[in-house]
């Protein structure tokens, strides 16, 4: 049993946040690096992983995202590791994910029982609906958090994995006695927006002009000023909450209208007020300032130009201190003004890849050497100049994202590894594999269905992944198909014109499909 196991008593366990926690939390990062070069290389190890999707971040900034309580499924391609013979899985969510949804992926384990995986799966479920991070609910129900500490048999051979690392997360690391594979949550603050464009600059990257560390309006006035002063011809600006994601937390302004004001600072006040553009629908400038002068923000001018295109970099700091460019991506963005993550295409242009490669390793560098570790992603804007493309980096984001289940899937599925030197992937056989991903695919037509309709849609359309040729489409997001008619799918192929146009039929014929609409 574990010295931290909430089965002892509460007594043992160090207040919530106090410098015995963070002690504590230290001293089980130190033993991470062990177990890594101990566990990680070898695939009949014994482990454990607990993952705990805990989406800890902004409720209000959440309440954006519909069916957003389903993206606890996100993670749900860690199942993958149980083609791994002795690796068990604890998985936690806030509300019960359907067994038709966890056969669907047990059944795509190549080379494994599904019930030889499924007795090695533990699900827990908390059954509270709220916005509030399941962190944080699990925190408040030691009976729960009592019996996943019982599901862990050797906290030397398990670790933590999460969506965000927050002091949510170390609190659950330190009362289970295992270590998180995440950044400590004092390094948080190194990915909000403000702290992104330091970091960026520190690693040598360009970015747009712009201003960070804005706390009121005062400020977002005073840095737009600015930057119609210094960029006459700029014609937009973007406003960026520190702490929104997804671009939801971002609002567009025309600032070209500053250039026959008689009052750059009034007109600037008015524009602000009355002509924001927010990506987030029901967003309004009197919640907007609210939510700005609690988490403060930045503000920067907004890159044009024909055919930029916004690719993305994900990287990996390992226990050990290792750098791996994991992937790159270009991103389906949308929204009024192109800022909301739709979908993502991998790998990124050819043109490009390379340089994402270059500049990805740099900002790892920079979080290294702040103590970082784990996944992170470094989103850009780019746009071509000439025979070659100038790259805006935009953001860090310290924490797993839209972009980190299909490719998780992709490199489980086909035993496959990304070549950073080609900036390709293969599979185990060397052949080269893409994909085209969305999260976001929403239809009224499949509202109402349940997730075992949608699989039996698939498999009649003949759309499924299949193994033998390793093509075809894989879901994920399920348990939001039945009451958001929404769900994400991952289509994987040979080029990225075939995934693209694979993605595209099967979503029509999903939508057409008579599997789907006949009565059950």
């Amino acid at each position: 049993m574990s010295i931290f196991d909430t089965r002892e008593s509460p007594k043992a366990h160090p207040p919530t946040g106090s410098r015995e926690e963070a002690r504590r939390f230290q001293e089980l990062q130190e033993t991470f690096p062990e177990m890594y070069r101990r566990i990680f290389s070898d695939p009949r190890a014994e482990r454990t992983v607990v993952v705990v999707p805990s989406m800890s971040l902004d409720e209000d900034e959440l309440r954006k995202i519909e069916g957003v309580i389903h993206y606890e499924e996100r993670m749900l391609c860690l199942l993958m590791l149980l083609q791994l013979p002795r690796t068990r899985l604890v998985y936690v969510t806030s509300i019960p994910i359907g067994p038709d949804v966890i056969d669907y992926y047990l059944h795509l384990l190549p080379g494994v029982p599904a019930a030889h995986a499924r007795e090695r799966l533990s699900l827990v479920t908390v059954g509270d609906e709220s916005l509030r991070p399941l962190s944080a609910k699990l925190l408040d129900r030691p009976e729960m958090m009592s019996e996943i500490a019982s599901l862990i048999r050797d906290p030397k051979s398990t670790h933590l994995t999460c969506f965000n690392t927050t002091h949510l997360e170390r609190t659950l690391a330190v009362r289970w006695g295992i270590p998180v594979y995440g950044a400590d949550p004092a390094l948080t603050p190194l990915g909000n927006k403000s702290n992104s464009r330091s970091i960026m600059r520190q690693s040598g990257l360009e970015l747009p002009e712009g201003y960070e560390d804005l706390r009121d309006r005062s400020d977002i006035i005073e840095a737009i000023v600015a930057l119609h002063t210094s960029q006459p011809d700029l014609q937009r600006a973007v406003v960026k909450l520190n702490e929104g994601f997804s671009g939801e937390g971002n609002a567009t302004l025309d600032i070209g209208k500053l250039k026959d004001a008689v009052s750059l600072e009034r007109e600037a006040d008015r524009l602000l007020t009355e002509e924001l553009r927010f990506e987030a629908a029901d967003e309004t400038w009197d919640t907007f300032e609210s939510k700005f002068a609690a988490m403060g923000g930045v503000v920067e001018s907004l890159i044009e130009g024909p055919n930029k295109t916004s690719p993305s970099v994900q990287m990996r700091i390992d226990p050990l201190g290792g750098l791996h460019v994991v992937s790159t991506h270009d991103q389906a963005l949308g929204g009024p003004t192109g800022q909301v993550f739709l979908g993502c295409s991998f790998p990124a242009r050819p043109e490009y890849r390379l340089d994402l490669h270059e500049a990805g390793l740099a900002v790892a560098k920079t979080l290294k050497s702040k103590g970082v570790l784990g996944r992170f992603g470094v989103d850009f804007v780019s746009v071509p100049e000439g025979d070659r493309w100038r790259h805006y980096a935009i953001e860090v984001n310290l924490r797993k994202g839209g972009t980190t289940l299909p490719y998780l899937m992709l490199e489980f599925l086909t035993g496959g590894t990304y070549d950073s030197e080609l900036g390709e992937f293969r599979t185990s056989a060397g052949a080269v594999r893409t994909y085209f991903a969305s999260d976001n695919v929403v239809s009224e037509s499949f509202r109402g269905s349940t997730p075992a309709q949608l699989i039996d849609a698939a498999i009649y359309e003949r759309i499924q992944y299949r193994a033998s040729s390793q093509k075809g489409v894989v879901f994920h997001l399920l348990g939001a198909v039945t009451d958001y008619g929404k769900l994400g799918l991952v289509s994987i192929a040979l080029s990225d014109v075939a995934a693209s146009a694979q993605y595209d039929d099967a979503v029509k014929r999903l939508k057409d499909s008579p599997a789907l609409h006949q009565e059950s």
